[in-house]
C-alpha cells in the first residue's frame, strides 16, 4: 500500500477544487459527493470549512480508512462509500458533485455515457470535474485514460451540464513530474 506521498495525484491543499466549490456560495448543510476522492485533502479542507454532509466514493477501501484515520473522530461526519463508480447506485440526490481524477479512467462510449446519466440523474445543482488535458498523460497507474481539453470536456458532459467555468492546471507530483489537467465546473441543466 502506497503513501499519499507515493502516488502522483496526491495534493497537500486541493486549491483549484477548493476554488471552483467556493464560487458556489453552498450552503454549509448542502450534500456533496467527492467521487474518487479517496485518501484525498479534498475532504478535510470541506470539514475544516464547516461542510457536515458530505460523502467520499472510492473503488479503494484502503485509501478510504487511510482518509478516516487521518481525519479521526471527524470522520464520522463523512458518509464512506466503497465502490466502482461504474458500479454505484446512488440512493440520493447532491448539490456538488466533485470528481478530480476518476472521470477519465472511462474510456468506452457505454463507460462516459452511463456516467453522464447517472451523474445528470443525481446532482442538483453542480459539478466540478478535473481529468489530464490533451497535454496530460495517456496512463495512469498502468491504465488507460482518455485526455479532454476544455471544449471536449464541455461537450461530452453538455446533455446534461452547462459549463460555467475552466480551466488547465499543472500538476506538480510528488515526483518531480508535470502532469496537465483540465479542470470545468458546470451548473445542472
Amino acid at each position: 500500500m502506497k503513501s499519499s506521498g507515493q502516488v502522483s495525484w496526491t495534493q497537500a491543499v486541493p486549491k483549484t477544487s477548493l476554488d471552483f466549490i467556493r464560487k458556489f456560495g453552498l450552503l454549509k448543510n448542502a450534500p456533496i459527493i467527492d467521487i474518487g476522492g479517496g485518501d484525498s485533502r479534498l475532504v478535510d479542507c470541506l470539514v475544516d470549512e464547516g461542510f457536515n454532509d458530505i460523502t467520499v466514493l472510492d473503488i479503494a477501501e484502503h485509501a478510504l480508512e487511510k482518509a478516516k484515520s487521518r481525519l479521526g473522530q471527524r470522520s464520522n461526519q463523512v458518509k464512506w462509500i466503497v465502490s466502482d463508480i461504474t458500479e454505484f447506485k446512488p440512493t440520493r440526490h447532491y448539490d456538488l458533485w466533485h470528481d478530480r481524477a476518476t472521470f477519465h479512467f472511462l474510456t468506452t462510449p457505454e463507460q462516459i455515457d452511463a456516467y453522464i446519466a447517472m451523474a445528470g440523474g443525481t446532482v442538483d445543482h453542480y459539478m466540478v470535474v478535473g481529468t489530464f488535458s490533451e497535454n496530460g498523460p495517456d496512463r495512469c497507474s498502468g491504465l488507460p485514460v482518455k485526455q479532454y481539453s476544455k471544449d471536449d470536456l464541455d461537450q461530452t458532459l453538455s446533455k446534461a451540464f452547462k459549463k460555467i467555468e475552466c480551466v488547465t492546471e499543472n500538476h506538480l507530483t510528488p515526483f518531480k513530474t508535470v502532469q496537465n489537467f483540465t479542470f470545468c465546473s458546470f451548473e445542472k441543466v
